[in-house]
């Protein structure tokens, strides 16, 4: 098992077929202003690979955008709304079809409030994670050790969540409302992008 750390795209043939586990680290939390640094992918073969986007980078990266728009590779996610915002700002891509490991714990553990990565890991895998570094600096000149360590933990573990949750959205009856949901997010994300994302259009307000 090993982190790639690549500048600017992603190389030719790194990733096997079938799904693939995508995150980013941003600046901050608002898309058109918090410029994307990093895309992080695993193919849940052990390995992940980091693609570092520098403060003046065009963006123009053909073999990562070819792969995360590639509409035979499911995208899995944890909070797919917010990656795919950034993915389609930044890149221009729709980082589609999509499994959001968020919506699937908010439709499956309704027993509890915590759906964030590190409660789902611990839950459903028992595997502790570290948010030390959710907050540093992704944007400066030198990405840390425990930057890429944080940053390729947050895919290393999404297939076998993905598993897990899959299973237990088809126990409860809840696979096609899921799928509704995961379909509807690219949609979400654009709305986003556009002004929309405080906003609930389908409100009677």
């Amino acid at each position: 098992m090993a982190i790639f750390f690549h500048e600017e795209d992603l190389p030719e043939g790194v990733l096997a077929d079938g799904a693939i586990a995508v995150d980013t680290e941003t600046m901050g939390l608002i898309t058109g202003r918090d410029r994307l640094c990093i895309v992080q992918i695993s193919d849940g073969g052990g390995d992940e690979h980091l693609v570092r986007f520098g403060p003046d980078s065009s963006y123009d990266a053909p073999v990562l955008k070819a792969v995360l728009a590639d509409p035979a590779r499911t995208k899995l996610y944890h909070f797919a709304r917010f990656d795919l915002a950034a993915i389609e700002h930044y890149l221009g891509v729709t980082a589609a079809p999509v499994f959001c490991t968020k919506i699937a714990s908010k439709l499956v553990r309704t027993y509890t409030d915590r759906h964030g990565l590190k409660n789902l890991v611990e839950e459903l895998l028992g595997v502790s994670l570290s948010k030390a570094q959710q907050s540093s600096d992704w944007g400066g000149p030198d990405i840390s050790d425990a930057q890429r360590e944080y940053a390729a933990s947050d895919v290393r573990h999404l297939h076998r969540l993905r598993d897990e949750l899959q299973r237990r959205l088809e126990r409860e009856g809840r696979s096609e409302i899921a799928q509704a949901c995961f379909d509807f997010l690219p949609t979400r994300a654009r709305l986003d992008i556009a002004g929309w994302a405080e906003q609930d259009i389908f409100s009677h307000a």
